[in-house]
């Protein structure tokens, strides 16, 4: 509660972006060992985004991370974690969204890559008219670890024309190093945690 003496009552809007700025974001991130096999340590978001001043937050951190890359027309992401993130970043952006999906999900003709995981192997699709040719897309996802979901996501959208912006991420495992495998300039992420 704020005190008449310090702060007026009701808080005047420029004063936002400054109590913002005071989320730790790292402190709403859960670790679960041995998930989703043992010798994993699972960084679970469902903590961070049932906190809605930290998920707001998370996602204006987002689109302030990607400002300098200029314009964008549409936001990828792989289902499911990156669809959290990419919906509410699209409606802030003022972009489209495209759902990258596991097999058998799109109704609609697809195109299909398949890539290895850090503890795993898996395929995603797109449909095969997402990505009018040459709109700028930005990758998104909610964790980067080898790579391999995010550069098959890429491939996929420049298989149908479309020019990578760059790819950002909620969090990044460094140890992994990730983000030697995209082919991509920009990438960023808002929280770096050394893979244990």
């Amino acid at each position: 509660m704020l005190q008449r003496n310090s702060f007026p009552v009701t808080m005047p809007f420029t004063l936002y972006p400054f109590f913002r700025a005071m989320i730790n974001l790292t402190e709403h991130i859960r670790t679960i060992p041995d998930f989703p096999k043992p010798g994993v340590l699972f960084y679970d978001i469902t903590t961070l985004i049932q906190h809605s001043e930290a998920f707001k937050t998370t996602v204006r951190q987002l689109a302030d991370a990607v400002k300098e890359w200029g314009h964008i027309d549409l936001i990828a992401a792989p289902e499911a974690r990156g669809f959290v993130f990419a919906a509410p970043l699209a409606i802030e952006l003022g972009v489209g969204l495209i759902p990258i999906r596991k097999p058998g999900k799109l109704p609609f003709t697809t195109v299909s890559k398949s890539y290895d995981l850090e503890y795993g192997s898996n395929m995603i699709q797109i449909n095969s008219d997402a990505v009018p040719p040459g709109n700028r897309v930005l990758l998104l996802d909610d964790l980067l670890a080898t790579g391999g979901t995010i550069e098959a996501c890429r491939q996929l959208v420049a298989e149908l024309g479309g020019d990578i912006v760059g790819a950002v991420f909620v969090m990044e495992l460094l140890a992994l190093k990730g983000r030697e495998k995209i082919n991509t300039a920009n990438v960023k992420s808002l929280l770096q945690f050394e893979y244990c």
